[in-house]
């Protein structure tokens, strides 16, 4: 945008015209200078705020752009996660969402194809308070407002994220719709990608094979790769695939994944739930623990603020041990509401919420986090080594000699 703009120039005298020789010694080389401003027509050095965060109470934040331009609406949500941007910009469970970054320098890394977390960015936008203006690490091969414009993602900075941040965790956010059908596959596939060897850090790998079938909510392609890691044979499935079909297939066990929104909106995939429960063992991530608790009976709320970061301490309580987690969401389950025989197993030491579940009977187990962590902590890690006890175990069942009565 033209606009005025001040012209400087700066020139310099000796002291004497104006002072007179009596004034100084002789040697002196005491200059003065003279700074003369006058109005030009050009354009800025620098960006003007040119976009506005408009929040549901009314509240108008201007901000500066980057990425793609538009308009676009969605729910907010704040991340506390120090590292790993890209990570949170490619995970289907902030689809529908804008993500605000605590974290205030943000782009320092650019980005890299290799922390891809899915085949795109499904999120509204992204919201920091400063965009760095260059990048430092060996794996860049982007810079983050290059790879956003690309993925016709917008973002927004030079913003007041704390003060944002205080007003989310006071109002709260928005209502939720269904969203999975939009990031879901749309039709199996399977998964062979492991953990690279430079990022893997587990030893115990099982030396059986297990045929998991994964429901893709909004799955996350670091939990794939830590199953396959485990020694599984993986099915991908979409969110809408029948549980008859999936039965069919006689899987060793079911994955029911991450995903974004309500569980309440998606009333077909807790039917599908419910069909499996029992007749293989299930492993719940996020959406997962949540349409477990559904389909058990149970009943699902909306959190203020819900849970979003890198760094959320959880208690094991069967071990007794603080696990470092990575969160995201927007609903939990109401424990009070399940029915008797299901144990909560995990809780969230920040406010309380049940943050893990298990239903030995039905050789179920759950988590309202990410044991993939990423980006994050791998403290939970062996949720995976579990999950393959279980089915080790029904499958150690189902070869004993069945005795029948004479």
């Amino acid at each position: 945008m033209a606009t005025k703009a001040l012209g400087f120039s700066v020139t310099l005298s000796n002291l004497s015209n104006h002072f007179g020789s009596k004034s100084l010694q002789p040697t002196s080389k005491v200059r003065v200078f003279t700074l003369r401003c006058s109005a030009v027509k050009g354009e800025r050095p620098w960006k003007t705020s040119d976009a506005r965060l408009i929040l549901e109470d009314g509240s108008i934040w201007k901000a500066k752009s980057f990425g793609a331009t538009g308009t676009q609406v969605g729910e907010v949500v704040f991340n506390t996660s120090l590292t790993g941007y890209q990570e949170i910009l490619t995970d289907p469970s902030y689809a529908g969402q804008f993500v605000l970054m605590t974290n205030p320098h943000i782009g320092n890394t650019g980005v890299n194809f290799d922390d891809e977390e899915s085949r795109q960015c499904f999120l509204a936008g992204l919201v920091i308070r400063s965009l760095s203006i260059s990048t430092s690490n060996w794996r860049c091969a982007e810079t983050l407002g290059d790879y956003l414009a690309k993925r016709n993602i917008m973002g927004i900075y030079d913003v007041d994220t704390r003060a944002i941040t205080r007003r989310l965790r006071e109002d709260g956010s928005l209502i939720g719709v269904d969203l999975i059908s939009g990031v879901s596959c749309k039709t199996p596939h399977e998964w062979v990608d492991k953990t690279k060897q430079e990022w893997e850090f587990n030893s115990k790998v099982s030396h059986e094979t297990f045929h998991v079938v994964a429901y893709d909510f909004g799955i996350k392609q670091n939990i794939l790769r830590r199953l396959a890691s485990y020694g599984c044979k993986i099915t991908v499935v979409p969110s809408t695939w029948p549980a008859s079909e999936t039965l069919k297939m006689k899987p060793d066990g079911v994955l029911f994944s991450n995903g974004p929104g309500d569980p309440s909106a998606v009333p077909y995939a807790v039917e599908t739930v419910r069909n499996i429960l029992g007749k293989v063992p299930v492993f719940g991530i996020c959406m997962g623990h949540q349409l477990l608790g559904q389909a058990l009976g149970g009943k699902t709320f909306k959190m203020k603020f819900g849970h979003h970061g890198g760094n959320h301490p959880v208690r094991n309580l069967r071990t007794g041990h603080v696990e470092i987690s990575a969160q995201n969401h927007n609903y939990a389950v109401d424990p009070a509401t399940l029915p008797e025989g299901v144990e909560v197993t995990h809780i969230n030491l920040n406010d309380g919420s049940c943050a893990g579940l298990a239903f030995p009977t039905q050789r179920i187990m759950s988590l309202q986090y990410h044991p993939e962590a990423s980006p994050g902590p791998h403290d939970s890690d062996y949720a995976f080594r579990e999950f393959l006890n279980l089915m080790k175990r029904e499958r150690s069942k189902k070869s004993e000699p069945q005795l029948s009565a004479v």
